[in-house]
């Protein structure tokens, strides 16, 4: 099979339902946690999709209660396909997760 990327014209009177390659949790968690182990920050692509990932900062998050700011992982488009990791109770805790499917067709 061949994964490509297209640029799809937005217009308001057509939604094109196309196929799309959306990534098994179990290897994005997976690569995630690897990412996570290193504590190193990382942007790029993954199984096709824009990722991200940012270790945790001693930094208080502006306008929030937390003492840190935690480590997180995304991969996705929001509104399309998107999967994210926060460790919000710290580096050796487990993360939460937040998945994002809502632009696709059941």
């Amino acid at each position: 099979m061949l994964t490509v990327k297209a640029k799809i014209p937005a217009h308001a009177d057509y939604e094109p339902i196309l196929p799309l390659a959306v990534p098994d949790l179990k290897e994005v968690k997976a690569f995630a946690n690897h990412l996570h182990s290193l504590g190193k920050k990382w942007q790029g692509e993954l199984f096709g999709w824009q990722a991200e990932y940012t270790p945790e900062s001693r930094e208080k998050p502006i306008d929030s209660a937390m003492t840190f700011t935690p480590a997180d992982f995304w991969i996705g488009e929001s509104g399309i396909w998107f999967f994210s990791l926060m460790w919000e109770g710290g580096r050796d805790k487990d993360p939460v997760e937040f998945l994002d499917d809502r632009g696709i067709v059941k």
